[in-house]
């Protein structure tokens, strides 16, 4: 435009026709020059941005491959939801002990506000939205996918804090003060979400068309087979975390759906073997393994003492897939393949003591390391992380099982099935020779491994559908979490208090000496939405959001 008005001040200027007097044509002249200078300078005003569109950026119009919003989710899944091995939520779990707050970091159990996975549910539903307008149908695999995200971040936040938001959360500006969802009510929802996923993806099943398809997948390499599983498989786990709600919740028939999953597996086909495991596998490029050959920071954390407890009165074998033997059991003359040798540390020590009567004492200190050979030797790590693995389904099922759910079922040979599949997982076998070293790597002899003696231990052999097998199938599912599945552990021993081993109370676990219940809810909630988060603390918690109270799942 500033061009054409330049180019029509000089014809005014050069028409030798015009009858317009020459100060008259000066005037002009001045006005339109002056009229191009100032739409020049309104332009060059103007963002880069608004000047020239970043490629890269998709306008609220345009399509985005949901393939790209795909793996974004998944990799959140893990980094913000579990974050990985030998992380701050497994010294909560009790499977590692710091021993020096700057190089090991804190044991204690200081929550306050719970982080979210809302941003996560944001993508989830903007991919499937996505999915829905470049496919032309909601009946499609990323649909499917996108109901069982959001039951998983539904479950995940209600897990940690009670009532929260759910059926109008992530809707962006659409809803800026999304109403709290009553606990039973996002569990419910949550199930109904799974349930649904499954059979969208069962109807999709004998089809090669697009909407039957996903690409981007990082974890089963757009398998839809192994997602259907994945499925089922976390609706049997949600199921399980609710069976203290069994007696005074009859209309969420929770003993009916578990045993509608075990008794149609064609129906609900759920995980078979490891190789069905939801896996993050760590890589050499950018994402490593959180120890390496280059890190020296075994000697500032101890295993911990309730898994050792059980693992070693056992005689389990995977003692020593684990931990190193105490320095002073050896210099007391101890093999290392005596698992006596083998002490976990206590976490409600005062992390002073700990690392005086461990990590300073030398040859004299009380507890066991880190499996440095194992935990530090790669950069890609031993084993992928499990997110949700075959060998806790098992234990699921199990303890459905002991609790009367599955009428008919062997609670034993899913108990089995998961002791195997946590053994096979670590890549035990029966006569096989293993290396023993200490926490620096230095080999320190070799044992046998014997699974057959484990399983024929007293404290391993099933006792039965009574409190006696619970304890026992809960047990090992504990030792079975070892560095993996997230908060499991943690939301097992809040809702069954097993293992016994479990430490619940002690100076060096916080200021009260206990451990929470839950956490906070999140900053922004109470600072953006104030008074949903007031009226659903007011509800629960009698007004004070509460780390020490109860939510419905756990009462």
């Amino acid at each position: 435009m500033g061009n054409a008005l330049f180019s029509t001040a000089l014809a005014v200027v050069h028409d030798p026709s015009s009858i317009l007097s020459r100060k008259a044509m000066k005037a002009r002249v001045y006005t339109l020059v002056l009229a191009v200078g100032v739409m020049l300078a309104v332009g060059a005003c103007k963002s880069y941005d608004e000047l020239l569109p970043n490629p890269n950026v998709a306008g609220e119009d345009k399509a985005v491959p949901p393939s790209l919003i795909l793996p974004q989710i998944q990799f959140d899944i893990y980094s913000q939801g579990d974050g990985g091995p030998f992380t701050q939520v497994h010294r909560w779990n009790q499977f590692s002990v710091s021993n020096n707050l700057y190089y090991g970091g804190q044991n204690q159990y200081n929550w306050t506000n719970t982080t979210t996975l809302y941003g996560t549910l944001k993508n989830v539903n903007q991919m499937d939205l996505q999915a829905t307008k470049s496919l032309g149908t909601a009946i499609n695999a990323y649909t499917a996918l996108a109901k069982f995200f959001r039951a998983y971040i539904f479950v995940w936040q209600a897990a940690r804090t009670g009532d929260t938001p759910a059926l109008q959360a992530g809707q962006g500006l659409a809803d800026l003060d999304p109403s709290y969802d009553a606990q039973k009510a996002v569990y419910a929802r949550s199930l109904a979400l799974l349930d649904t996923a499954n059979t969208i993806l069962g109807s999709l099943a004998a089809s090669t068309a697009l909407p039957a398809t996903i690409s981007g997948d990082i974890y089963y390499n757009n398998d839809l087979t192994k997602w259907r599983k994945v499925i089922n498989t976390f609706k049997l786990r949600v199921l399980v975390s609710l069976s203290k709600r069994v007696a005074d919740n009859a209309d969420l028939t929770i003993p009916q759906q578990f045993a509608a999953i075990i008794n149609n597996p064609t129906q609900y086909p759920i995980m078979a073997s490891n190789a069905d495991n939801l896996n993050f596998v760590f890589n050499s490029a950018y994402n490593t393994y959180p120890h390496t050959p280059n890190d020296a920071n075994n000697q500032y954390q101890f295993e911990g003492l309730p898994y050792l407890s059980i693992t070693t009165a056992t005689q389990d074998p995977r003692t020593f897939v684990f931990a190193t033997p105490a320095p002073a059991q050896l210099t007391a003359g101890k093999k290392v393949s005596d698992f006596t040798a083998y002490i976990g540390a206590d976490i409600s020590k005062a992390i002073g003591d700990l690392y005086t009567e461990g990590a300073s004492a030398g040859p004299s200190g009380k507890y066991s390391y880190t499996n440095d050979q194992r935990y530090y030797g790669s950069v890609v790590g031993p084993e992928p992380y499990i997110i949700m693995g075959y060998s806790e389904m098992n234990f699921n099922i199990a303890e459905a099982i002991n609790r009367g759910w599955v009428p008919g079922a062997s609670a034993e040979t899913y108990y089995l099935k998961g002791i195997n599949a946590s053994l096979s997982f670590y890549g035990l076998t029966e006569g096989q020779t293993y290396t023993i070293g200490d926490q620096g790597g230095k080999t320190l002899g070799t044992t046998t491994i014997s699974i057959s003696n484990f399983l024929a231990n007293p404290g391993v052999v099933y006792k039965g559908n009574n409190p006696e097998g619970l304890e026992q199938i809960l047990n090992q599912k504990y030792v079975a979490f070892h560095q993996n599945s997230g908060y499991e552990a943690f939301y097992n021993w809040r809702r069954t208090g097993l293992p016994k081993s479990f430490v619940a109370t002690g100076g060096g676990i916080n200021s009260s000496g206990k451990i929470p219940r839950r956490w906070q809810y999140p900053v922004d909630e109470q600072t953006y939405n104030t008074a949903n988060y007031k009226a659903a603390v007011m509800s629960q918690f009698n007004g004070t959001d509460d780390l020490n109270m109860d939510t419905w799942l756990t009462k």
